[in-house]
């Protein structure tokens, strides 16, 4: 009950010690009371020495003791849990080796545990990483699969027909060797964009910023696309006449590839006689936004998070169908990331999208 008592009376009076202090202050007095009760017993039961004399003897005794049992108990205790928190140390292999070369080893139980439990959420959550990286790799690997099984085998049927015979009738020959070079060129067009956004994502981007027009831009993009716009009769269209030239800083050749890819996108999955508009907005005093918007089938929200990511589509069977790489957006997102700049998305589904990204204005 003293001891308990002194314990409080010692945090009260707000000395902080060390646990392991703690632990050798409380063990050095309960071996110092009992050690110095029993030499005074052992006094009193013979009485060989005078009152006076037992109790000096008794109380060096009680000072030698307790000094003697805090420094033996003490290192003890320091070198048994350094010699195991050392152990636990060189044994989970998993730990960063320069940050135990950086950090000394506790022996505080307190900041071991913390420190445990930080490792053990740290690795939790770098599990957790590894396992969705490990499930993105093999759907990445089962599309690029796909995207070039499909036109190889196109190419492969159309020559295996040709070589079997058909290579005798002239029609039939030059019409099995138009669609194996569109094939092939299906072919090249995934290799390059496969290239490209390898080259992106390793941030060999080599912007080559200058000032142009981007009015000028988009109406080139539009003139290079009529005639897929054309098929599905779909109108490409400013959302108002522009009568000033808006210039920008940026990559003239990347920005045309953004607008390229978007605009060719809304043409895909846009709807018979509608349109895409695009709209370009002051944003803030340096800085304008490219609206490029359709009234076509939409985007079910859930899809939206994954809109960027490489091959993801919405309608697989529809988007195949349409052809393409399946790499236009993730390409599109690096170039803007590139610039450092925004690009957003809106979608409503049955009714349209809205992509949209932001780039410097020219001063």
């Amino acid at each position: 009950m003293y001891l308990l008592c002194l314990e409080e009376r010692l945090q009260n009076m707000g000395l902080n010690f060390k646990k392991t202090y703690r632990f050798a202050v409380i063990s050095t007095l309960y071996i110092t009371l009992f050690s110095t009760s029993l030499v005074a017993g052992l006094l009193i039961f013979f009485g060989t020495f005078s009152l006076l004399f037992s109790l000096q003897f008794c109380f060096a005794f009680a000072v030698g003791i307790a000094v003697f049992s805090f420094f033996v108990l003490q290192y003890r205790v320091e070198h048994f849990i350094y010699r195991r928190v050392k152990k636990i140390y060189d044994d989970v292999s998993l730990l960063d080796s320069t940050t135990l070369r950086s950090q000394s080893i506790t022996t505080d139980m307190a900041t071991l545990t913390k420190e445990v439990k930080k490792f053990a959420t740290d690795k939790k959550i770098e599990i957790e990483n590894l396992k969705v990286r490990e499930e993105y790799r093999r759907e990445f690997m089962g599309n690029v699969s796909h995207e070039l099984k499909t036109p190889l085998f196109t190419v492969q049927g159309y020559l295996s027909t040709l070589l079997d015979g058909a290579m005798k009738d002239k029609d039939l020959r030059k019409k099995y060797l138009e669609r194996a070079e569109k094939g092939v060129e299906r072919l090249i067009y995934i290799v390059e964009d496969l290239d490209m956004i390898s080259k992106l994502e390793m941030g060999d981007l080599n912007l080559e910023f200058s000032e142009f027009n981007i009015i000028e831009l988009i109406q080139n993009v539009f003139d290079l696309l009529e005639m897929q716009a054309d098929k599905k009769n779909i109108i490409l269209m400013f959302d108002r006449k522009y009568n000033k030239p808006i210039n920008v800083f940026a990559d003239q050749e990347k920005i045309q590839q953004v607008l390229t890819n978007l605009i060719m996108n809304s043409i895909k999955y846009g709807k018979e006689n509608g349109t895409t508009e695009v709209s370009i907005e002051d944003l803030v005093k340096n800085k304008i936004i490219v609206r490029v918007r359709d009234n076509g089938e939409g985007i079910e929200q859930q899809h939206i998070p994954r809109l960027f990511e490489r091959f993801f589509r919405v309608d697989k069977s529809g988007a195949r169908s349409e052809g393409g790489s399946g790499l236009g957006l993730s390409i599109v997102k690096h170039i803007i990331e590139g610039h450092n700049e925004k690009i957003y998305i809106e979608s409503e589904f049955g009714k349209g999208s809205e992509f949209s990204f932001t780039l410097e204005k020219q001063k």
